[in-house]
């Protein structure tokens, strides 16, 4: 099955080896790669407080990291939509330490939040896909990716090695901070090495289910993507692909906000897409699983149309689901990288049923350079 007519597809299918280069940049063997992370040194707000600044796809690795370094490290993180930082007139009187996205390190409204907080005197760290680009040159700090050139408008596989980044940073934050020990973080190390072979064989699995579900679903008017805890950030990246490669409207939410409205848009033409994965040595979320079980039970006996994303052979949410796509399991703050993968399939096979363009959607550039 490994044919690929579009680009999208090829660097879909390239994200295990995009995933293993960003950890052969950062890891040495079962330890961080001290001169990478040289730079990284003091970059921290002493009081450890971060606002991330990026837009689009980047915007939801973002938000993914703030769950990931609050769980991990205790850090205050805020996420901002670049575009509206930049339009701020006061500077944040906190100084927290701002972090800026950008799969080409050339955003307009990245690049201009970037400068906004240098000369607020604010410590900066940029992470971005191409090498050399100005927000890694400008940047207190720098975190390159190795994803490789990304021909599709949408993002991929740089979105992917941004959560892998991330959570590396996030890793090396905790054991600067004394949030976790050598040994925990040697554990992190070993599965992050796993990931991409993880990631390898369930692809054409997913492949062929997700464009049997596009048949199905083709006709849906609109989508709502469902997520708890750093999951949220995965339905809104879910929703965005949807939007950006099909032209079908989608929108993600915090699972528990869906009967604080949405819910009245739920019909048999706007199914749903639930995140429904767990990592049951974690006690939250586990929590967070067992709310969303009772969920898909009420959305079950009110006749909704779902699609849930599982952990392999998980029965419970496989009976309560209309359709369930199966992801292996993994740990939970790692689970955001191989789950958001079927939702990549599932859009680019929406717009091959709705004959759209994947690679070069309407109205959209790869990067948004001018504001």
């Amino acid at each position: 099955m490994n044919e690929f007519p579009h680009a999208m597809l090829r660097e879909i299918y390239e994200q295990p080896a995009a995933i293993e280069r960003t950890l052969d940049l950062y890891l040495g063997g079962t330890s961080f790669n001290a001169k990478a992370f040289a730079p990284l040194a003091d970059w921290l707000n002493p009081r450890g407080e971060v606002l991330i600044a990026a837009s689009g796809s980047s915007r939801h690795a973002g938000l993914a990291a703030e769950i990931i370094f609050e769980d991990l490290c205790g850090l205050a993180v805020d996420v901002e939509y670049s575009s509206e930082y930049g339009c701020r007139t006061a500077a944040n009187p906190r100084r927290p330490s701002v972090i800026v996205i950008s799969q080409s390190g050339e955003t307009s409204d990245t690049l201009a939040a970037l400068r906004c907080a240098r000369e607020g005197g604010q410590k900066t760290l940029a992470i971005a896909n191409v090498g050399g680009s100005t927000m890694l040159r400008e940047a207190s700090a720098a975190m390159p990716l190795a994803a490789g050139p990304e021909l599709a408008i949408p993002a991929t596989k740089s979105f992917t090695c941004q959560l892998t980044a991330l959570y590396l940073l996030a890793l090396y934050e905790a054991g600067q901070l004394g949030t976790m020990d050598a040994a925990h973080q040697a554990q992190h190390f070993a599965e992050l090495r796993t990931l991409p072979g993880v990631i390898e064989r369930q692809l054409d699995g997913w492949r062929a289910q997700t464009a049997a579900l596009a048949a199905k679903y083709r006709n849906a008017a609109s989508f709502l993507y469902l997520g708890r805890g750093v999951h949220y950030a995965i339905a809104r990246e879910g929703a965005l692909k949807m939007k950006e490669s099909s032209y079908v409207q989608a929108e993600g939410y915090p699972t528990g906000e869906l009967k604080h409205g949405p819910n009245a848009l739920v019909s048999e033409h706007v199914p749903l897409m639930v995140l429904a994965t767990v990592d049951r040595s974690l006690d939250d979320s586990v929590l967070r699983y067992e709310k969303t079980l009772q969920l898909l039970e009420d959305m079950q006996k009110q006749g909704a149309h779902v699609i849930a994303v599982a952990n392999a052979g998980d029965r419970d949410v496989a009976a309560l689901a209309t359709d369930c796509i199966s992801v292996e399991p993994v740990s939970e703050h790692l689970l955001p990288i191989p789950e958001v993968i079927p939702l990549q399939l599932f859009s680019y096979a929406m717009a091959l049923e709705r004959g759209v363009d994947v690679d070069r959607p309407r109205n959209l550039s790869k990067a948004v350079i001018e504001a």
